[in-house]
């Protein structure tokens, strides 16, 4: 399923228009990434939890040159499934 799928998805669930349906999912999304901008977590219960994660610096290699490169540290976004949808799935 892509962006328009869901939305396609929302608008006959909701029973709104497609319009409508992608404002309210780009508000969602929105939402998600200004919290986790502030470091701040998001959880829907049931559903699951975004977090900022940290990954460490590490080496890794250039494909072309074979050189050892230094990675960065740098944050990630993390998602963790809630009870709800890890049943849901199995």
């Amino acid at each position: 399923m892509n962006k328009t799928d869901l939305i396609d998805h929302i608008a006959i669930t909701a029973d709104i228009s497609k319009a409508a349906a992608a404002r309210a999912l780009d508000a969602v999304i929105g939402g998600v990434t200004t919290s986790l901008k502030k470091n701040d977590n998001v959880t829907l219960v049931g559903f699951g939890t975004f977090s900022v994660g940290l990954r460490a610096e590490r080496s890794g290699r250039n494909p072309r040159t074979k050189e050892v490169i230094t990675i960065e540290a740098a944050k990630v976004p993390k998602f963790k499934a809630g009870k709800a949808l890890k049943d849901a799935v199995n």
